[in-house]
């Protein structure tokens, strides 16, 4: 019995050390969403042809794609913790209502009034941020609540001050920045999200912060038993979202020139659904902000391949539904495949001693 226990762990292990990589690869669910995209690229690009190839089709995109890839690199720690932030598109709309009504109110074009708008945006997501991590940490309050509470009360407050109004923003140096400024040819906005997610992923994937993530969303109890301070980490992390809140209201305003209160009404589910989709597990402790960015690129794409082909737009929602519910499906797969293989490698080493 004890032969042929080991000989069960010696194959085990074989086969795990043979099939580690592509196990890996196979099981990322990043790689197979990314599959997907390629296959949509592909449609659109035979379908819709040189409309759909265009630089400024994908200069397009990767405009609109700007600002909810700044909100997914917070939404991805917070998701990873096993937890969620459906209160980030009211903190946008009140973190631009702020800093826009004080960049109106001083007047002018000149830097030190940009500074101040980005600025005020910048603490005013960091104090929502503050309170739905002190709720959540510290007074133990539900993360789904505390952010759904937090959702009605950011936004109405931003209808408090604006009036129900939206502000349009006088500095054009902010709007021109958002608008024209380029370099190396690629718009501005873009490639400022792109560092802050390149940033934000090493500091995911390379830093003990980013290993803490992992720890706390796979076991929060083991994790605190291990020396990690959970609640000073949860309350950091959704600190880090509200500040990239603000940050995104502030590329907001310097994309449209105007607060749209009403038009953020579905950011935080196309943000939460981005990071899903691509791979990011809502059970926690499992995900990648290469994931996420995937996860973004597709109703993207999908938005505007329907659009150039003639096809009705809203048939997105019903695509990215449909891809959403597969990515949940397969994550639900994939943890209960490794909840079934630990038992029988622990059995089996067992049967050695």
């Amino acid at each position: 019995m004890t032969t042929t226990a080991a000989t069960d762990v010696e194959k085990t292990t074989d086969d795990d050390e043979s099939g580690t990589v592509l196990q890996r690869l196979a099981g990322t669910q990043a790689v197979w969403i990314l599959g997907v995209l390629v296959v949509i690229v592909a449609f659109f690009a035979i379908s819709g042809g040189d409309r759909f190839l265009s630089t400024a089709n994908f200069s397009l995109i990767s405009q609109n794609l700007a600002v909810l890839a700044v909100l997914g690199a917070g939404m991805t720690f917070v998701i990873i913790t096993s937890g969620i932030d459906l209160s980030i598109g009211s903190v946008l709309v009140f973190a631009s209502v702020i800093s826009a009504k004080l960049m109106s109110e001083m007047g002018g074009d000149g830097a030190g009034v940009v500074i101040v708008g980005i600025l005020a945006a910048v603490v005013a997501g960091a104090a929502w941020g503050f309170l739905n991590g002190f709720l959540i940490a510290y007074a133990k309050i539900p993360a789904l609540i505390v952010t759904l509470g937090t959702l009605s009360a950011a936004l109405g407050l931003a209808y408090v001050l604006s009036k129900g109004i939206n502000i349009t923003v006088g500095a054009e140096s902010l709007t021109d920045f958002g608008i024209y400024t380029r370099f190396a040819g690629l718009p501005a906005l873009p490639l400022l999200a792109l560092v802050i997610v390149v940033i934000f992923g090493i500091v995911l994937h390379r830093t003990r912060f980013g290993r803490h993530t992992f720890a706390i969303g796979s076991n929060q109890e083991a994790a605190r038993r291990v020396g990690i301070r959970v609640d000073r980490h949860l309350m950091l992390i959704y600190l880090i979202t509200g500040v990239l809140g603000g940050i995104g209201a502030v590329m907001y305003l310097a994309q449209f020139g105007t607060t749209t209160i009403g038009g953020q009404s579905l950011t935080n589910l196309n943000v939460i659904a981005a990071v899903v989709i691509g791979g990011t597990s809502i059970f926690g402790g499992y995900g990648s902000m290469f994931g996420t960015i995937v996860g973004l690129f597709i109703p993207a794409i999908l938005q505007s391949g329907f659009v150039i082909i003639g096809v009705d737009p809203f048939w997105q929602g019903v695509a990215v539904g449909a891809v959403l519910i597969a990515a949940v499906y397969v994550d639900q797969t994939r943890r209960a495949a490794a909840q079934r293989g630990a038992p029988r490698v622990k059995q089996a080493k067992e049967g050695t001693k």
